[in-house]
């Protein structure tokens, strides 16, 4: 049996926690869709490639006609017309004729095949050639690589350049994606001011809630601040009583410590349930999880470097639940 480590055992407790969460669907515009999660599959609307087509550049001949070609007796084609990508149809040609494709040029369906340039020992307008070739070669044939009304992107999908490229080659300029989870990020300490404001001795500024807020849409999430809140309990409380109003997850930046002025913990049993209570690991212990309901409080050490990577290990697999992808536990990278 493998040993979890005390990490893995909390990573996975905080996200049996987590439900799986179905938010709302909304119509994207595709260019707009990067990183968003698809909560219905796109499904193709035609096949791909629509129409069968040349993959390299040479001349398109039908297959018969070579089959008794070597290089002691070469058969010689006449070249009668070209095809180019853009023109809608192949020209008609006889046995012994050829057609010029160039690649993604359209070409017929049935006994045909593509003679490579270099493979063509050209003559003027004829070419001659010194081996047999096999049906359809470097020929791409309609629907090889999808056919009308299979799942291109399934649900659940993050949308990246890739699968954003596949959709647009469908057609489609609208997606259906899961509405972003509004996550509210809260500062908290007496010491702790506005990253812009001047600075004082015994005071810090607040980068964690603009470094976490940043984290939040770069995983998928929809950010907003709750502001800085001071060492008191009964304000924080009502703080974050009023943000789960209307927020999908809290997080909370500082206040995870053990001290008189650390009631995080407490915080958390007030306005729903503690799941995590500290994390035995080198550095970075102080990792506080709860929910309220079905919504994620993700509690991470105040100092960033800690603050950030907590929220990469606990935060992220949140959002995920909510968003219903499925991934598998954030890894430590410490």
């Amino acid at each position: 049996m493998t040993d979890v480590s005390p990490l893995t055992q909390a990573q996975q407790t905080f996200s049996d926690k987590v439900a799986w969460r179905a938010l709302p669907s909304e119509d994207c515009a595709l260019p707009a869709a990067l990183q968003r999660v698809l909560s219905e599959p796109v499904t193709a609307p035609l096949d791909m490639p629509p129409y069968h087509r040349a993959i390299v550049e040479g001349y398109l001949v039908h297959t018969a006609d070579t089959a008794q070609a070597s290089e002691t007796s070469p058969v010689r084609f006449a070249i009668v017309g070209e095809v180019m990508p853009g023109d809608a149809q192949c020209p008609r040609f006889s046995p012994g004729q050829a057609i010029r494709v160039a690649t993604g040029s359209i070409v017929p369906d049935g006994g045909y095949s593509i003679v490579r340039m270099w493979e063509a020992k050209q003559d003027g307008q004829a070419f001659t050639i010194g081996r047999p070739f096999p049906p359809r070669f470097f020929i791409e044939d309609q629907g090889c690589d999808m056919k009308k009304g299979q799942v291109a992107v399934a649900a659940g999908s993050v949308l990246h350049a890739a699968a954003i490229g596949q959709i647009a080659a469908l057609g489609i300029d609208q997606v259906k994606v899961m509405r972003r989870p509004q996550v509210t990020v809260f500062a908290s300490g007496d010491e702790v001011i506005p990253y812009t404001a001047p600075l004082r001795p015994g005071q810090i500024r607040d980068c964690n809630s603009v470094m976490l807020s940043a984290a939040v849409t770069e995983a998928g999430g929809m950010a907003r601040s709750g502001g800085i809140m001071r060492d008191d309990f009964d304000q924080f409380v009502a703080a974050v009583r009023r943000a789960l109003q209307d927020s999908d997850m809290i997080v909370i930046a500082g206040g995870t410590a053990v001290g008189d002025r650390d009631f995080i913990s407490d915080l958390l049993r007030e306005v729903g349930e503690l799941v995590v209570d500290g994390v035995q690991m080198k550095s970075g212990r102080p990792l506080i999880m709860g929910v309220a309901g079905d919504k994620p409080l993700v509690c991470v050490a105040g100092h960033p470097p800690e603050a950030l990577r907590g929220f990469r290990l606990f935060g992220i697999a949140a959002l995920n639940r909510l968003l219903g992808v499925d991934a598998p536990l954030p890894a430590d990278v410490a």
